[in-house]
């Protein structure tokens, strides 16, 4: 396979990591309660996502921040030391948003808060380096620097035909070592980057992050509680009328692009369950 061959593979491919992929971590849905998403199971583990103070949660636009992040990495080769060096420009236009003074704002707030939020875990996340559940705090980003372009700087850039003129800046971000380590060791899951992007709903993309992780755990079929799912996505809404109403429309998109074959609500006596049947691995 030739260079530009295995740079083009690269490009569609996104290896996340599979312990953080199986935990509650980005807002789906508006929400005036911002602050915590707790998260636990039956033996007494326990996962929180605590925003940094005067801070909001992650939500959906540090979503596909996150996964961007991660499929720079994997294409750059997955550095050792976990640094990604990018232009804000190039990094919304490899995202499909509008390049403008709004989303550049928005980009450099995601960057901050993926380093400021705080990821605390009890027996939860699992560390392959370790071989442990154990107790855990770590954020997404260890470092974050966006040095804006001097105002004089800006002003020559249309002079100069192959720069950007709108470039506000280049941004060097870190990695966390604890999310490098599992990547690493190859616990992970992987998206294709064209079906992710291809989602327009962000309940879809979340689900087929999570869907992944079913399918890397040898299932072509998955059972999993309403309630459970609602928390694990994470979604506000607790009342199953209304989660059928947001999980819908995600279903109908992941069905659409093969992801999924199937995905049924049913409820069994007093208890709602989601039956889903997973498609082929997208490409």
């Amino acid at each position: 396979m030739s260079v530009v061959a295995r740079r083009r593979v690269a490009a569609r491919a996104i290896r996340l990591d599979r312990s953080l992929e199986a935990l509650p971590l980005f807002r789906l849905s508006d929400s005036a309660d911002d602050a915590v998403i707790a998260y636990g199971d039956a033996q007494s583990g326990r996962w929180r996502v605590i925003p940094s103070p005067g801070d909001r949660l992650p939500g959906t636009f540090d979503q596909d921040v996150y996964v961007e992040l991660l499929r720079r990495y994997h294409e750059a080769g997955e550095p050792a030391d976990g640094a990604l060096t990018f232009t804000l420009h190039a990094f919304l236009r490899a995202m499909g948003r509008r390049v403008d003074g709004r989303t550049y704002e928005q980009l450099r707030s995601a960057l901050g808060r993926l380093e400021r939020t705080t990821l605390e875990s009890q027996g939860l996340y699992e560390s392959v380096a370790t071989g442990t559940r154990g107790d855990i705090r770590f954020s997404l980003l260890s470092s974050v620097a966006v040095e804006r372009r001097r105002t004089l700087d800006r002003e020559q850039l249309p002079l100069f035909e192959s720069i950007a003129t709108a470039e506000p800046g280049v941004a060097r971000v870190v990695l966390s070592s604890v999310m490098r380590e599992n990547l690493a060791a190859d616990h992970v899951v992987t998206l294709s980057a064209a079906s992710y992007w291809s989602l327009g709903s962000p309940v879809a993309r979340r689900l087929y992050r999570l869907l992944e992780v079913a399918r890397a755990d040898g299932r072509l079929t998955w059972r999993i509680g309403l309630d459970r799912l609602a928390e694990q996505l994470p979604l506000a809404q607790r009342y199953p009328s209304h989660l059928q109403r947001v999980l819908q429309p995600a279903h109908d998109m992941l069905v659409e692009r093969g992801i999924l074959r199937n995905a049924a609500i049913r409820q069994q006596q007093r208890e709602w369950y989601v039956d889903y049947m997973l498609g082929s691995r997208p490409t």
